[in-house]
């Protein structure tokens, strides 16, 4: 009896020694597995690594969260292939990581395509439909009409009154030109006569347009054959008054000038394009006119005898416009957008978002295979809506980084400030 109860007690003993080892065993491997995990360093700025972090949050400059570093030896949050990328130049985004990001890869190609070239313009007068009324007489100006600066005017609509004692002479002759004639016709001269009595009112007509008497104050001398005690100033056309440099009792010499109208019914518009813009510019081109604030557009054209002309104030290329204005919605000096359509020469080119600059350089990212994409530094030549040429770095075909390209350069930045600390003694 007493050897029966030996046995289970040292059966008993044995069992718990089992479970006693057991555990213990599975306690130190735990141990151990928790002594092998990895250590966090400190935390960096995805988009900026020099920025370093005791405890996890956000980044001050773009609010992103911050990504831990871990000691050396162990993952940053990709393999261990992804140090090995990032010692290489490359960098290794899992492509469900990519989808996640809005990381975006397409092919390149090198075709000819239409372009939108956004420029900014001044209305201005044109130039074949500038009239500026001088003074051909020496006078005083007796009287004025209400018209001022921006006052729309008709053609024939008295602006002013002159009194020159200078034109009476001129008057005088036009008159008795005039009786000369009338008798030539009644008394049946003969054709000899007649030709040259009207050549001598034709000449004397000449001589009061040219000291200013218009048109209308003549055929009103012809019908009373008086002389008038005054000039009229009469507007030349239908338009806009630009200028008005004259008041009443002012004394005017010959040359002077009195009023400057435009005719708004067809303006120019005079762009500023970049000079390595301005080449793709062609006669005729069309483009839209708008202006900042409305809705309305209207069409114009590119002049087809006038190539763009260097401003040396801007330093850029002035490119003149054609506009029909038949409501007089463009004034002159009025600020305008201009979108011109033109045409590209075949080239390679990406969206502006691809284009990583620093200022010093410009990288885009090229996809070598699934997942995997290298740092390459390109040349880029024109920049029209969005769209940027690559002169030198890429080639036809090749996978480029088109969406989320700065957060491929982040990657790229965390992982090369990761290896150059475990490059350091």
């Amino acid at each position: 009896m007493r050897s029966v109860t030996l046995s289970v007690v040292l059966l008993g003993a044995l069992l718990s020694g089992f479970v006693v080892g057991t555990w213990y065993s599975q306690r130190e491997s735990v141990g151990a597995i928790s002594l092998r995990a990895p250590k966090i360093l400190y935390y960096v700025d995805p988009m900026h690594p020099s920025y370093k972090a005791d405890k996890p949050g956000l980044a001050p400059d773009c609010g992103m969260p911050l990504k831990p570093v871990y000691e050396d030896g162990a993952q940053l949050r990709d393999t261990e292939e992804s140090f090995s990328s990032a010692r290489s130049g490359n960098i290794n985004i899992d492509p469900g990581k990519q989808q996640l990001a809005g990381v975006r890869v397409m092919s390149v190609e090198k075709t000819a395509s239409d372009g939108q070239l956004r420029l900014y313009g001044r209305v201005a007068a044109d130039e074949t439909r500038l009239y500026r009324i001088d003074v051909g007489i020496n006078g005083f100006v007796r009287e004025l009409s209400a018209v001022t600066t921006g006052t729309q005017v008709r053609k024939g609509q008295w602006l002013a009154s002159l009194a020159a004692p200078e034109a009476r002479s001129p008057i005088q002759g036009y008159l008795a030109a005039l009786e000369a004639l009338e008798r030539t016709n009644k008394s049946g001269e003969g054709a000899a006569s007649t030709q040259s009595a009207t050549s001598s009112l034709q000449l004397m007509t000449d001589r009061l347009l040219t000291i200013g008497v218009p048109r209308t104050q003549i055929e009103e001398i012809s019908r009373t054959h008086e002389v008038p005690a005054t000039i009229d100033v009469t507007a030349p056309a239908d338009g806009l008054v630009v200028a008005r440099s004259v008041t009443v009792g002012q004394k005017v010499e010959r040359g002077d000038e009195l009023f400057r109208i435009a005719d708004l019914g067809h303006v120019w518009v005079m762009a500023d394009a970049f000079r390595a813009d301005a080449e793709f510019v062609a006669p005729g081109a069309a483009a839209r006119i708008s202006i900042p604030g409305r809705a309305t557009s209207m069409h114009a054209r590119v002049s087809r005898d006038v190539p763009p002309q260097f401003d040396r104030e801007s330093q850029s290329a002035k490119v003149r416009l054609e506009v029909d204005n038949p409501s007089a919605v463009l004034r002159p000096d009025m600020f305008v957008d201009v979108d011109l359509t033109v045409a590209l020469p075949p080239a390679i080119v990406v969206p502006a978002d691809a284009i990583v600059d620093s200022g010093l350089k410009r990288t885009v990212f090229v996809e070598q295979r699934t997942g995997v994409f290298e740092p390459r530094e390109v040349e880029t030549g024109w920049r029209l809506g969005g769209r940027v040429q690559i002169v030198k770095g890429l080639g036809a075909g090749e996978r480029v980084v088109v969406a989320g390209s700065f957060i491929v350069d982040a990657e790229r930045r965390i992982r090369t400030s990761i290896s150059d600390d475990r490059s350091r003694p």
